[in-house]
C-alpha cells in the first residue's frame, strides 16, 4: 500500500471536547470555551454559542469582543499561552457582542494540559448585572434622585469640562442659579408631596427650555443651575433666561390645585467674573439673591456690588472660633462727651479682633459672621459683662459717675437668656442700671414689635437706657419712639459727615434734636470730625457728640489716662490723638 493511500485514510486530529469540569462551569451558568494559542475557538458550551448566535468552531475568540476590548484581550491570551500548565489564570474584561447589545463579562485565561491543540480554558462570567447596579450607583451618585437631573458632582464636572473648552477656544459662557419663588408657601401649605411634583414639573419645564449642548442641575431644594456654553454676551442672556423665567411663569395643576410661581436668575460669565466652576456658582447665587431682594420674578447679572462683604469667608469663620479661644478678642471705648463744655460723660464699647497674622481684622467683616453662627451671643454677653466692669474703673480714675454704652446685636436682643445676661453683668459688677446704656437699632426692634416692647420695658425696670443706634437709616417710624421705652437717640453719622454745608442733613438734624427736646430724650451725633460740625450741632442744642474730634476708639488703658485731664487728647499716643479742641 502506498504511503499517500496510508495518510489519507489515517483519522483526523480530535477536536476538543468539553470535559466534565466545562459541563459543572456551563450548569452554573458560565460561558466555557476552549482555545488554541492562536486564539481560535475549538469547542464552547451551549451557553457561549447562544451569547454569539453563531458557529464558533474555527472563529478567532478576539473578533467576538466589542473592538475597544480587543487589544486587552489579545494580550491576555499572549499571557496565558505562555504560561504553565496549571498556574494562576490570566484576568480580563471584556464586551461580547451579542446581537443588538454588547455583554459584559470577566474572562479567566488558563493553560491546561489537554493534550491537544486548544491548550487554553477560557471561563467567562456574566458580569451584566454587577455592570448595571455599578451603572445605578454612579447615577444615583450624580444625580438628583426627585428630578433626574445633574445634582452638585455632576454639575461641577461639566462645569470644568466646559471651562476646559472655553480656555481652547476663547469663547465665554454663562452660568445661571434659578431659584423658584415662592415655592416654601406650596410646601406649608398644601404638603411636600404637592411641593415635590411642583418640582419636577418645573424641572421638566427648564430643561426643555435648553439647548442639548446646556446642562440643567438641580443644587437643593427649590435651586436649579443652567450652565449655557457659548452664551456670554448680555443678549444671549437675555434670551435664554427670559425663556426660563416664561417656562415658570404658566399655573401648575396638580391635584387639583392651581399654583402659580415664578422665577428669579442669577448670572456669573466666564471668564469675566470668575475662572473656576465653584466661584462662578457662587457668584450666580449671589446674583440670585440680589434678584430676590429687590423684587423677585426678575434677571440680574453679577456685579461686584452685589456681593456679599468677605465676612462669609468659611476660613475666616473658623479663625473666629480659635479668637475666642486664644483671647484675640478686645474692647476698646470711644468717648462720648459734652458736645459744649467737652467733658467725658461716657463711652460706647466697641469690639476689636486682634488677628495674629491678619492684624486688625474690621468689624464690618466678623460681625456678620457671628451674627450668623450664633457666637455673636457669645462675644455680647462677654461684652456686656467686661463693660460693667470697666465702667466701675472709669469711674474711679475720673472720681465721678459716667456711663457705659454697650450695642446689642438682633441675634442677641432676640436670645430668651439676654435678660439673664444682663442681670449676670450688673450684678457680677456692682454697676447701677442707670450707669448702663444698651444700643439697639431701628430694625432689631420693628423685626417683631411686640418682643421688643416686652424686652424693653423689663430692661427699663433694671434702670438700663435704651439707645436707638443710627437713628434715620432704618424705619424711621415716629410710632415707636411714643410706644417704646427709648431715652437716647444717636443720629448716624450719615446725617452728620456733610455738616454744616448740606441743607437737608442740617435740616433732618434739626428734627431730630426739636423731637428728642419735646420728648425729654437725650440725643448723641456719632461721626464728628471738625470743629464745624461740632459747633453747629451746639447751636442746635445737640447736647452730646461723639466722633474722631473728641476721641477715637482706644484701648481700656489709654481712656483711662484720658479721663484725668481734662484736655486729654494732648495725652493720647499718636495712634489715638484726636484733634484738639
Amino acid at each position: 500500500m502506498h504511503t499517500s493511500s496510508i495518510a489519507a485514510i489515517q483519522p483526523e486530529p480530535r477536536k476538543p471536547a468539553l470535559s466534565l469540569l466545562d459541563s459543572v462551569l456551563e450548569a452554573a451558568g458560565d460561558a466555557v470555551l476552549r482555545v488554541t494559542l492562536g486564539g481560535q475557538v475549538r469547542a464552547a458550551s451551549r451557553r457561549a454559542q447562544l451569547l454569539s448566535g453563531v458557529e464558533l468552531d474555527g472563529r478567532s475568540l478576539v473578533s467576538m469582543v466589542h473592538d475597544v476590548d480587543q487589544p486587552a484581550l489579545r494580550a491576555a491570551l499572549a499571557t496565558a499561552g505562555g504560561a504553565q500548565a496549571g498556574g494562576e489564570p490570566v484576568l480580563v474584561e471584556a464586551r461580547f457582542r451579542s446581537g443588538e447589545r454588547d455583554v459584559w463579562f470577566e474572562l479567566r485565561l488558563g493553560l491546561v494540559a489537554s493534550g491537544d491543540d486548544a491548550p487554553i480554558l477560557v471561563v467567562g462570567r456574566d458580569m451584566s448585572a454587577q455592570h448595571a447596579t455599578e451603572a445605578r450607583l454612579r447615577h444615583m451618585a450624580t444625580h438628583d434622585a426627585l428630578t433626574e437631573l445633574p445634582n452638585r458632582v455632576l454639575l461641577s464636572d461639566r462645569i470644568r469640562m466646559v471651562i476646559a473648552n472655553a480656555r481652547r477656544s476663547g469663547q465665554g459662557f454663562a452660568v445661571a442659579t434659578i431659584g423658584l419663588d415662592g415655592f416654601k408657601k406650596v410646601n406649608d401649605g398644601l404638603g411636600h408631596a404637592i411641593g415635590d411634583a411642583v418640582l419636577r414639573l418645573a424641572a421638566g419645564r427648564l430643561r426643555k427650555t435648553l439647548r442639548d449642548s446646556d446642562t440643567l442641575a438641580r443644587v437643593g431644594g427649590d435651586e436649579f443651575v443652567a450652565v449655557l456654553p457659548g452664551s456670554a454676551n448680555e443678549a444671549q442672556i437675555k434670551l435664554v433666561t427670559g425663556r426660563l423665567m416664561a417656562a415658570l411663569q404658566s399655573p401648575f395643576e396638580i391635584d387639583g390645585h392651581t399654583i402659580y410661581l415664578a422665577g428669579s436668575i442669577g448670572v456669573a460669565t466666564y471668564p469675566e467674573h470668575a475662572e473656576d466652576e465653584v466661584r462662578l456658582v457662587t457668584l450666580a447665587d449671589t446674583a440670585m439673591s440680589r434678584a430676590k431682594e429687590t423684587g423677585k420674578a426678575r434677571t440680574v447679572t453679577y456685579s461686584p456690588r452685589d456681593a456679599g462683604p468677605p465676612e462669609h469667608d468659611i476660613s475666616l469663620e473658623a479663625a473666629m472660633f480659635n479668637a475666642v479661644r486664644e483671647g484675640e478678642f478686645q474692647l476698646y471705648y470711644q468717648p462720648i462727651v459734652d458736645a459744649r463744655g467737652r467733658t467725658i460723660e461716657g463711652f460706647e464699647t466697641l469690639m476689636r479682633w486682634k488677628h495674629p497674622t491678619l492684624g486688625m481684622v474690621a468689624p464690618s467683616r466678623f460681625i456678620p459672621i457671628a451674627e450668623t453662627n450664633g457666637l455673636i451671643n457669645l462675644l455680647g454677653a462677654w461684652a456686656l459683662k467686661a463693660a460693667c466692669m470697666q465702667i466701675r474703673q472709669f469711674e474711679e480714675v475720673a472720681g465721678r459717675e459716667l456711663y457705659i454704652s454697650v450695642n446689642i446685636s438682633p441675634r442677641q436682643f432676640r436670645s430668651d437668656k439676654f435678660l439673664t445676661v444682663l442681670d449676670d453683668a450688673l450684678a457680677m459688677s456692682g454697676t447701677q442700671g442707670r450707669n448702663l446704656v444698651l444700643e439697639i437699632t431701628e430694625g432689631t426692634l420693628m423685626v417683631d414689635p411686640l418682643h421688643a416692647e416686652n424686652v424693653l420695658a423689663r430692661m427699663a425696670e433694671r434702670g438700663a437706657r435704651i439707645a436707638i443706634d443710627d437713628f434715620g437709616t432704618g424705619y424711621s417710624s415716629l410710632a415707636y419712639l411714643k410706644r417704646f421705652p427709648i431715652s437716647v437717640l444717636k443720629v448716624d453719622r450719615a446725617f452728620v459727615k456733610d455738616l454744616p454745608g448740606a441743607a437737608k442733613d442740617a435740616a433732618i438734624c434739626n428734627a431730630v434734636i426739636d423731637i428728642a427736646r419735646h420728648l425729654d430724650l437725650s440725643v448723641v451725633a456719632e461721626g464728628v470730625e471738625t470743629e464745624a460740625q461740632l459747633a453747629f450741632l451746639d447751636g442746635l442744642g445737640c447736647q452730646y457728640v461723639q466722633g474722631y474730634l473728641t476721641g477715637k476708639p482706644m484701648p481700656a488703658h489709654v481712656a483711662m489716662t484720658a479721663l484725668k485731664e481734662d484736655l486729654y487728647t494732648e495725652l493720647l499716643p499718636a495712634d489715638f490723638r484726636a484733634v484738639k479742641p
